[in-house]
C-alpha cells in the first residue's frame, strides 16, 4: 500500500475496539518504512445507505419505552416549572428567597448557569469547524440543539427577575407613546437582552442551515404524503444539486464566522453584568474571560452528558464513538484547569491590590458561612476533572458521565458563589445578612432542566440527531460503498494495532 492508496480512514472497526491511537501500517509508507493512519470516525463499517437508516430510524418509527419514560419525567418536571411560575405570578415574589441585601438570587444564578452550558454547541459547531477538527460531525447537530434549548431555558430567568414580568416588553427599545421613558441602556438587564436574542437567532440560522440536507433525506425516505409534504417543505425544497450544495457550503461557513464571536461576546456580556458595579468581588477585569472559560467548561460537561446518553439509551455508538468522548474530555481537563488558574488569580488580585474590601470577600468566601459551597466549587470544577489525566478515565462511559454532572453541578455553585458572597456581606456591617433558596427556587430550576430535556427528546424524536451529510463526509468510499468484509487491506493492522 503506497501513502495515497492509504485512506486516512479506511478501516473497519468496532467502537470497542478502538484505542485512540494511530493505527501503524508496518512498509506502507512512501519509502517502505510505516504508516500511520487515525481510526476511523464512524465504526462498524457502516456503509451510506446505513448512516441514513440508523440516524432516519428515531424520527421515522415509533417512540421506544426508554423514550416515553424518559419523556415522561421530562414531562413532569416540565410541569412542575409552569406551575411554579404561574403561583409565582400569582403570589410576588416574595415566595422566593431574594431579600435585603441579596436582591439578586437565584434566578441571575440560573440565567448565568444556561447561558453557559449553551455555549459548547456554538464552539463545537462554529470554532472546530473554521479549524476543520473532523471528530466534531458526530456530536455537533446535538450541541447545536443544545444550544437553542439551553438559551431558551435562560430567557426564562431575566424576565421573572423583573418582579412584574407583564412588563417585559419595556426592556425592547421600540417606538412608543411614553414620551421621554425609553429603556436604560445602562442596565445589565438591557445587555442581557440583546446578548440572549442575538446569540439565540445566530444558533437558530446555523442549525437550522446545517440541517437542510438530513430534512431532505428524511422526506426522500417517508412514505406518508403529509410526512413527505412537511419534511419538503422544512427542507426548503433541497433537491441536492451542485449549485444547491455550492450555496449551502458558503451559507455554512459565513454562518460559522459570525457564530465564532458570539462564543466570546456573549458571556463576556454576561459577566459585565458583574464586572461593571463597584462591588468588591464583581469590579474585576478578570471576569470576561473567566466567564467564557467557565461557560465552555459547563458547556462541555453538558455535551458529555447528553452523549453518554445517545450512545447508551439511542444505539449511536457507531457515530459518537469513544474517540469523540475522549476529545471531549480532553477539553473539559483543559477548560478546568484554566478555571482553577482563574480562581487562584481572583485571590492573588484580591491580596496584590490591597484593598481591604477585596480581601475580606474572598476571605469570606473561602472561610465565610459560605464556605461550604465555595468548596463544592473548587472541588468539582479545578480537582475532579484533572482525573482525564489518565487514558483509562476518559474513555469509561461511567467516568465521563459522573464527571460531567458533578462539573455542572460545580459550575452552578460557582454562578451562587459569585452573585451570593459579595451580596450577602457588603461595605456595612449593620447590612449583612444571609440568604437561602425556598422551595419554590428549587421547583423553578428543577423545572428548567425538564424544559430543556423535554425539547431535547422532542429533537430526537422527530429530527436527525446526527449531522448525517457530515458524517457521511468523513466516511471512507471503500468502506461505504462495499460490505465490511470487502472494505479494505488494513484490517490485518487493526488486530496488530489492538495487541500494540
Amino acid at each position: 500500500m503506497t501513502r495515497h492508496e492509504a485512506s486516512p480512514y479506511a478501516t473497519v472497526m468496532d467502537d470497542s475496539q478502538l484505542t485512540g491511537r494511530p493505527i501503524v501500517l508496518a512498509g506502507a509508507g512512501p519509502y517502505g518504512g510505516d504508516l500511520e493512519i487515525p481510526e476511523p470516525l464512524v465504526t462498524g463499517g457502516k456503509k451510506w445507505s446505513d448512516v441514513d437508516r440508523d440516524i432516519c430510524m428515531h424520527a421515522e418509527q415509533f417512540p421506544t419505552k426508554k423514550w416515553w419514560i424518559a419523556f415522561a419525567v421530562a414531562l413532569t418536571f416540565l410541569g412542575l416549572l409552569v406551575f411554579s411560575l404561574i403561583f409565582l405570578l400569582y403570589a410576588g415574589m416574595g415566595i422566593v428567597g431574594i431579600n435585603h441585601p441579596v436582591g439578586w438570587g437565584s434566578f441571575i444564578i440560573n440565567f448565568v448557569f444556561w447561558i453557559g452550558i449553551g455555549h459548547a454547541g456554538t464552539l463545537i459547531s462554529a470554532v472546530l469547524f473554521l479549524f476543520r477538527q473532523q471528530w466534531r460531525t458526530g456530536i455537533n447537530r446535538a450541541a447545536e440543539a443544545m444550544t437553542l434549548f439551553a438559551v431558551a431555558c435562560a430567557g426564562i430567568f431575566p424576565v421573572i427577575h423583573l418582579g412584574r414580568a407583564w412588563f417585559a416588553y419595556w426592556l425592547v427599545p421600540y417606538p412608543n407613546a411614553r414620551g421621554p421613558l425609553w429603556i436604560n441602556f445602562n442596565s445589565p438587564l438591557a445587555w442581557d437582552i440583546f446578548a440572549i436574542s442575538t446569540y439565540g437567532l445566530v444558533s437558530l440560522a446555523f442549525w437550522y442551515v446545517g440541517l437542510l440536507p438530513d430534512l431532505a433525506t428524511v422526506r426522500d425516505r417517508a412514505t406518508h404524503p403529509w410526512r413527505k409534504s412537511l419534511y419538503n417543505a422544512m427542507s426548503f425544497g433541497w433537491n441536492g444539486s451542485h449549485r444547491a450544495w455550492r450555496h449551502y457550503e458558503s451559507a455554512y461557513m459565513i454562518l460559522a464566522g459570525l457564530a465564532t464571536p458570539l462564543v466570546f461576546s456573549v458571556h463576556t456580556i454576561v459577566s459585565f453584568d458583574f464586572a461593571t458595579s463597584v462591588m468588591p468581588g464583581w469590579h474585576t477585569t478578570i471576569f470576561p474571560p473567566y466567564f467564557v472559560i467557565g461557560a465552555i467548561f459547563s458547556g462541555f460537561a453538558m455535551v458529555i452528558t447528553l452523549m453518554t446518553f445517545m450512545r447508551g439509551y439511542f444505539g449511536m455508538k457507531n457515530y459518537v464513538t469513544l474517540n469523540h468522548m475522549e476529545s471531549m474530555a480532553k477539553i473539559l481537563m483543559l477548560t478546568g484547569m484554566l478555571v482553577g488558574f482563574a480562581y487562584s488569580t481572583e485571590f492573588f488580585m484580591a491580596w496584590y491590590s490591597g484593598s481591604e474590601w477585596e480581601g475580606f470577600i474572598f476571605k469570606n468566601r473561602a472561610f465565610g458561612p459560605y464556605s461550604w459551597a465555595y468548596a463544592i466549587m473548587f472541588t468539582c470544577n479545578a480537582i475532579v476533572p484533572q482525573i482525564f489525566w489518565w487514558k483509562k478515565m476518559r474513555r469509561h462511559t461511567w467516568v465521563l458521565f459522573v464527571v460531567s454532572i458533578l462539573v455542572n453541578v460545580g459550575m452552578w455553585f460557582e454562578r451562587y458563589v459569585i452573585v451570593v458572597t459579595s451580596l450577602h456581606r457588603d461595605y456595612l456591617p449593620s447590612s449583612w445578612g444571609m440568604y437561602s433558596l425556598t422551595r419554590w427556587d428549587f421547583a423553578i430550576l428543577l423545572g428548567s432542566f425538564g424544559l430543556f430535556f423535554t425539547l431535547f427528546l422532542l429533537f430526537v424524536r422527530f429530527l436527525p440527531v446526527v449531522a448525517i451529510s457530515e458524517v457521511k463526509g468523513v466516511m471512507d468510499p471503500k468502506v461505504a460503498r462495499s460490505a465490511p468484509t470487502d472494505a479494505l487491506p488494513a484490517n490485518a493492522a487493526v488486530a496488530a494495532h489492538q495487541e500494540a
